[in-house]
């Protein structure tokens, strides 16, 4: 599944290849997604595209005429900027004509993406509203964390995953940070100090922050005709590595689950 680090990508792509272009058409080839495209969608047509912005795992098209377009990848989207002449595939689902001959495909074989058109601010939409802070934003902090842990006994990896205490935090990256930290994912999240909090928020800020950049290598991609992000080589440390030697102690890495998810960590430097 695209996590904050694939969309944050996928907007940088995007903004030089379709802002400030004229939406000249549309074609929707196939509305039922994760939710219908709605039928008013149409509205969008000769509309310019002024903003482009990311809300956690979501993309926003700001459009000249207060119109906003709310797009998620889902388990298998992805978008991409073509030239008009490149034959579409199976699950090209919405197309976007530009002026200029380019268009602009969204695709998902899964269809648990969704492409939906907002007049209201895009932040109140009830898809974005409860969503918590940014993860590479000033908001996001220790005290944040803690204040949001009072009483929880929910493991710590779940709590960080969790997209109303911050956003974008995938399981990949959940387990990277916390071995970064220094902290098993099992434990509660209560029973973390405000000092433990603030190495993991630094943790979560480094490990995105470096797979953003690992991703920036491949923005070329957004021009050929997979329209895919270029998914990250960067070295992992603990994630998919169980029974290797820990990259820190050389102790064996180790897996479990946690909320249905494989995790993984060191028994040694995670407590």
């Amino acid at each position: 599944m695209p996590e904050l680090p694939e969309v944050e990508t996928t907007r940088r792509g995007l903004e030089p290849l379709i802002l400030n272009k004229i939406i000249e058409n549309i074609a929707v080839r196939n509305a039922r997604l994760r939710w219908p495209i709605p039928d008013t969608i149409s509205a969008i047509k000769n509309q310019t595209i002024t903003r482009i912005d990311r809300r956690g795992k979501y993309l926003i098209l700001e459009l000249n005429n207060d119109l906003h377009l709310i797009v998620h990848l889902g388990m298998s989207g992805s978008i991409g900027v073509l030239n008009k002449s490149t034959p579409l595939k199976k699950h090209d689902h919405f197309v976007i004509y530009f002026k200029d001959n380019a268009v602009l495909r969204f695709n998902d074989p899964r269809r648990f993406g969704c492409i939906l058109l907002t007049d209201d601010n895009p932040l109140t939409h009830p898809l974005l509203a409860s969503l918590g802070p940014e993860p590479l934003s000033h908001d996001f902090n220790a005290q944040w964390l803690k204040q949001k842990a009072n009483s929880r006994m929910v493991a710590v990896k779940n709590f960080i995953m969790n997209a109303e205490v911050v956003v974008g935090v995938g399981n990949i990256y959940a387990s990277e940070a916390l071995f970064k930290a220094g902290i098993h994912p099992k434990r509660a999240a209560s029973r973390i100090s405000l000092r433990r909090y603030g190495f993991l928020v630094q943790a979560i800020k480094d490990v995105l922050h470096d797979a953003i950049r690992s991703g920036g290598t491949t923005l070329r991609d957004f021009s050929q005709s997979d329209g895919k992000p270029g998914y990250f080589q960067q070295q992992l440390n603990v994630y998919g590595r169980v029974n290797q030697a820990c990259v820190m102690c050389s102790h064996p890495i180790k897996k479990t689950c946690i909320g249905q998810r494989s995790s993984y960590y060191c028994p040694k430097c995670q407590h």
